[in-house]
């Protein structure tokens, strides 16, 4: 999974978390937190890299909602942290 921080300090703290807790369930994690790098240019790195998930904490993570994108399928929604969680170990 690759985990994008898409925005200032709360986006980056949240996607810590998220990736801390998909290690911690065996996931392999891959987390963008370059400061000073638009989100458009990790978007576009992302999938460079290839990872064929993406989880965004974006402009809602302050209501628990982030982004999925199946790199695969092209689908993006957004869901909650918990469900993300979910999703991704399961």
């Amino acid at each position: 999974v690759h985990v994008v921080a898409a925005g200032k300090a709360l986006q980056t703290e949240l996607a810590l978390e998220i990736s801390d807790k998909l290690a911690a369930a065996g996931v392999r994690v891959l987390v963008d937190e370059r400061a000073g790098v638009s989100p458009g240019v990790k978007f576009t790195d992302a999938e460079l890299i290839g990872v064929p998930q993406i989880l965004v904490a974006g402009r809602r993570s302050a209501e628990g909602v982030v982004e999925l994108k199946d790199r695969r399928t092209g689908e993006r929604e957004e869901v909650t942290v918990e469900e993300a969680l979910s999703r991704l170990t399961n």
